[in-house]
């Protein structure tokens, strides 16, 4: 044992004195490591301001980022997802949708309804990828259908937001129609001569990035967007060849004529305004909800 023994002493004055720091009042960068105070970072739509790099937007943010202050209307707000299969692995599937509404409230995983996008009114839907990682079932495929039908009633355009991991297995082959189902519905939007711009989020895969993701007149994404069928695992092991770096990401689909553009966040609303109106549309007057 020695014999002697090193008295430590406070570096700041008495342990009453010391500064605690509230939680949250900072966010660290996933990417740069940057520290940045909270409040800049949400007012900056959580875009680093040091490297760009895009973090996790919460749907409710979004809404207001890429809608005109004042003009959003939701609709279809009744529409609940049922258990038609009667589905239960871990959990029954009812249990799953009440702790998703608890989570992320009511609505399912996809919000609908009328708003101006930088003077431009249209028919937008934004995927909550919040509510059981923005999966596609039936209450959603409906949901993205009136999108589309609301933009031909009204012959204004439509804008989606998707941000899905594909289709809610827990509703089988009803989730898969919806495939087809919401394709339709946007068959009837073009055949009308009315514009659709999809906007892909990160992630955008499964049955939604094979289905009415892709199909837009302009399809944009934001950066480093994943963007895909099936994940990278399950196309190497299929295909057994080593896949190029920074495959399924915005910027390889954008290289590949896959996608049309990638847009910042902070420039997102301004440019959609710009190629709505390019793409024929019209700045009108108030919408109207009956």
């Amino acid at each position: 044992m020695a014999w002697w023994r090193r008295k430590k002493q406070p570096l700041a004055g008495p342990s009453d004195s010391k500064v605690s720091v509230p939680r949250g009042l900072w966010t660290k960068c996933d990417a740069c490591g940057e520290i940045t105070f909270t409040a800049e970072f949400v007012t900056h739509l959580r875009v680093c301001p040091n490297c760009g790099h895009h973090h996790v937007l919460p749907t409710r943010e979004r809404i207001a980022a890429m809608l005109d202050a004042g003009t959003w209307q939701p609709m279809d707000l009744e529409l609940r997802s049922g258990d038609p299969l009667r589905f239960h692995d871990t959990a029954p599937y009812k249990d799953r949708i009440s702790k998703a509404e608890h989570n992320a409230g009511p609505g399912d995983a996809f919000t609908s309804g009328l708003g101006s996008i930088d003077g431009v009114n249209a028919s937008v839907g934004f995927f909550v990828f919040e509510f059981m990682g923005g999966s596609m079932g039936s209450v959603v495929g409906e949901k993205v259908t009136r999108v589309f039908e609301r933009a031909l009633e009204r012959k204004i355009p439509a804008v989606v937001f998707s941000a899905s991991g594909g289709a809610r297995m827990q509703e089988g082959i009803l989730s898969l129609m919806q495939m087809a189902k919401t394709s339709a519905a946007r068959g009837r939007l073009r055949d009308a001569g009315l514009p659709y711009i999809s906007v892909c989020l990160h992630p955008t895969t499964g049955g939604v990035a094979a289905s009415f993701a892709m199909l837009g007149d302009i399809i944009v994404a934001e950066p480093l967007a994943l963007i895909g069928f099936a994940g990278a695992r399950v196309v190497q092991q299929t295909i057994g060849q080593e896949l190029p770096a920074g495959f399924q990401r915005a910027e390889f689909l954008l290289e590949h004529g896959m996608i049309d553009r990638i847009i910042s966040r902070l420039e997102m609303r301004e440019q959609l305004g710009l190629m709505l109106r390019l793409l024929g549309a019209r700045p009108t007057a108030n919408l109207h909800v009956e």
